[in-house]
């Protein structure tokens, strides 16, 4: 199964973009969206960013994901 995950962005290169969540940084692909610039929360798929993200939003998304991933490993 595949999921975007919410990422914010850290630094951005022409239509490239380093993006973070957890401490894990990622480059993706700008080339699918406009407008996107350092701090911004996108939701990142296969290496693109697919959508820019509200950052409520996109932190409360990242907290459920946490807490459906220490139900799945409580022992961490």
């Amino acid at each position: 199964m595949c999921v975007a995950v919410p990422m914010k962005v850290v630094e951005i290169s022409e239509y490239r973009c380093v993006a973070e969540i957890g401490g894990v940084r990622k480059e993706a692909s700008l080339m699918m969206l406009d407008g996107v610039e350092v701090g911004d929360y996108v939701m990142i798929h296969a290496g693109f960013a697919i959508e820019k993200v509200d950052p409520e939003a996109a932190e409360e998304t990242i907290r459920l994901m946490r807490d459906i991933l220490d139900t799945e490993n409580p022992d961490g």
